[in-house]
């Protein structure tokens, strides 16, 4: 394992609003800007505090180069980043005080501390042995992360920083989400060939073994869970690499699939928000009813072909929007669906995490 010492030292570039120069400090007061789409975060500031919150964007760099970054939009609305951090970051976690970021070129977790005054650098680098790392969740202390090279769900413990337990699946697990008991894996790709996968597993954390496996329809990608029901986005392709998209629901011992048909590229963000689940799609985020047929998108309105990413954070909806290549950007929206805010980010951006993480 490769542990490089963290130095407490910001290496911050660029802004949305010109150059920030080579300090990095606040004003004398940090302002709430809720209506704007940040936190209602005050009591973390003092007076020379940067900014009150923060909400990282992972920018996975364009495919096969290595130029993945992270942006950081503080509550006032500007935009920084960091360096050149390693190849595709993958997805990023906030864990107290530490961001987690999981590279998936690389096959490395780096690990931040966050203050009001950005993130300290250059952090500390884990080695992941050509592990393939995509998605992540927390558990008490623990890290479950799941691997496409390994084919496992690796458990990381983090306050020894070592992988204490590694759990096999059968394919290429995506997703990963704990319901307060289980945790539920998405296995979009059934073998390295990149074959559809039809499966969801269901983990015990408690003794780190898969005790379940479940048949959900092709290409299941995200999870979301409300109550006892699992809902999983799907997306798969033909031999021909024309995209379908669609949705289930696991109830029990019951599931439900629901296939729409072509259309919807990448995997398709599924969400809770008040009482209903949304799912990626046409652009924006549609409501799913409870046979999960898609009723009209009632929130945003974008080319479905540039959206990459959708997350809801403390009740705003982020959309993270590319051509992968010159366009990058993020769209914050509201309930009604009117834009509140934009910001130019990295190259490709995909995951978000806030800190404080009030969601």
């Amino acid at each position: 394992m490769k542990i490089i010492l963290c130095l407490f030292m910001l290496m911050f570039y660029s802004c949305d609003d010109g150059d920030c120069g080579s300090t990095l400090l606040g004003d004398d007061s940090c302002d709430t800007v809720s209506e704007s789409g940040q936190f209602d975060s005050a009591d973390v500031c003092d007076g020379d505090a940067l900014s009150c919150s923060w909400v990282f964007v992972a920018n996975e760099g364009n495919y096969g180069q290595t130029n993945g970054t992270v942006s950081m939009i503080s509550d006032n609305g500007e935009v920084y980043s960091t360096d050149i951090i390693g190849q595709t970051v993958q997805s990023l976690q906030v864990y107290d005080d530490k961001l987690l970021v999981l590279i998936n070129g690389d096959s490395k977790l780096k690990i931040y501390d966050i203050t009001t005054s950005g993130l300290s650098m250059p952090g500390i680098e884990i080695d992941l042995n050509n592990s393939s790392p995509r998605e992540m969740t927390i558990v008490g202390d623990k890290l479950y992360f799941t691997n496409w090279n390994t084919q496992d769900v690796k458990v990381f413990n983090l306050f020894n920083y070592s992988i204490e337990a590694q759990i096999p699946v059968q394919g290429l697990p995506e997703d990963i989400e704990f319901d307060g008991q289980y945790l539920w894996v998405t296995i979009p790709h059934s073998d390295s060939s990149f074959a559809t996968g039809t499966t969801v597993c269901k983990i015990d954390p408690l003794i780190n073994e898969l005790v379940k496996t479940i048949d959900v329809g092709e290409g299941p990608q995200q999870l979301a869970i409300e109550g006892e029901e699992i809902f999983i986005s799907r997306t798969f392709y033909d031999s021909d690499w024309n995209t379908f998209h669609g949705a289930s629901k696991i109830s029990g011992n019951e599931v439900s699939i629901n296939t729409y048909g072509s259309g919807t590229p990448c995997g398709g963000a599924i969400i809770r928000h008040n009482s209903n689940m949304m799912r990626s799609s046409g652009g924006g985020l549609a409501i799913m009813d409870n046979e999960l047929n898609l009723l009209p998108v009632s929130i945003g309105n974008f080319d479905q072909s540039q959206v990459y990413h959708v997350e809801k954070i403390a009740g705003y909806f982020w959309f993270a929007l590319t051509n992968y290549d010159d366009f990058n950007e993020v769209y914050v929206l509201n309930d009604f669906g009117d834009i509140i805010n934009t910001y130019e980010v990295g190259t490709n951006p995909g995951d978000f995490a806030s800190w404080p993480n009030n969601d």
